[in-house]
């Protein structure tokens, strides 16, 4: 780590590799649609933390370009396509879904093309989304970036900022990593409560000993085919179907995997004539209807609800 001692700066901007051509509708949803909480945006750059890696991303003439603290350039430039799913054909993914008989799924298809799963380090993912329960994209950003920078330990200190086409330099950031969970097993429930966590505070210091008990434990369920590994998550405190869903979409990379939520729901009733369902029953359909790429569907569908719902 650089530690707490000089800013290190950033590296120079450098085309990104691989085919992904976002839109910028298309990056703000991937980035920040729910997928991760510790992505922000200034001025259009995106600045993205996660397993002590800092990014930042922003759109040049249609093409995706990144940088990184000059400190941890080769280490980003090895995690940073990892992250963004660049080793997969999303094109060809995406192809592959029912969209050819489901006119509406085609329809979300058109409306965000290159929308990707994140593939996020399954501990990160699993904490953030034990902040999620009734909460807003938003806040839970809030929580997420408070329990970073109290328990956290400092990944380094980055300046200036400078956006790609000039601007004003914003003063050296210091960037915090998200607390392990042998860490977080140190915290009380009350310090955890300071985060602004609420009652969540409890599902997660209760998590923290039931894993610091196991070690292992995580890696074990990481590596495990879907129904084991979601299985597993449910005995974690404050786990249900969609947190674990969610977890195991985005922080393992199994696609089959349909988190259920108030839009996700929305989606199925007003599209697909399931109004009254309960989420179980929901989430065996989409993972029916939708095939072994589920997930990849909930992202477009949830995307498209999100921006066209009210119509």
């Amino acid at each position: 780590m650089t530690g707490i001692g000089k800013p290190t700066t950033w590296c120079e901007w450098q085309s990104l590799p691989g085919r992904w051509h976002p839109t910028p509708e298309v990056l703000a949803e991937t980035l920040d649609g729910g997928q991760s909480f510790r992505w922000h945006q200034t001025d259009g750059i995106w600045t993205g933390v996660w397993a002590g890696n800092i990014a930042q991303l922003c759109l040049r003439d249609g093409a995706l370009h990144w940088r990184a603290p000059a400190s941890l350039q080769s280490t980003v430039a090895s995690a940073l396509p990892l992250c963004l799913g660049l080793d997969r054909d999303w094109t060809a993914l995406t192809d592959s879904l029912p969209w050819r008989s489901d006119a509406h799924l085609a329809a979300c298809i058109a409306a965000f093309p290159g929308l990707r799963i994140l593939r996020q380090p399954f501990g990160e993912t699993l904490l953030g989304f034990l902040c999620s329960a009734t909460k807003q994209i938003v806040q839970i950003k809030q929580m997420v970036a408070l329990l970073a920078k109290k328990h956290g330990a400092i990944i380094c200190r980055a300046g200036p900022l400078t956006p790609p086409s000039g601007g004003i330099s914003n003063a050296a950031r210091q960037f915090h990593r998200l607390p392990r969970w042998d860490e977080l097993a140190r915290v009380s429930e009350k310090e955890l409560r300071a985060c602004l966590l609420g009652f969540r505070a409890g599902y997660i210091h209760r998590t923290a000993r039931f894993l610091a008990a196991r070690p292992g434990w995580l890696e074990e369920t990481e590596s495990l085919p879907y129904a084991a590994a979601k299985a597993r998550l449910l005995e974690l405190p404050g786990v249900g179907e969609k947190v674990a869903d969610c977890v195991l979409l985005f922080g393992a990379a199994k696609l089959e995997a349909f988190p259920v939520d108030t839009w996700v729901l929305k989606s199925l009733a007003r599209r697909y004539g399931l109004d009254g369902w309960k989420p179980a029953p929901v989430a065996h359909f989409g993972r029916t209807h939708f095939g072994p790429l589920a997930g990849l569907a909930q992202q477009h569908l949830f995307a498209w609800e999100r921006k066209h719902g009210g119509r």
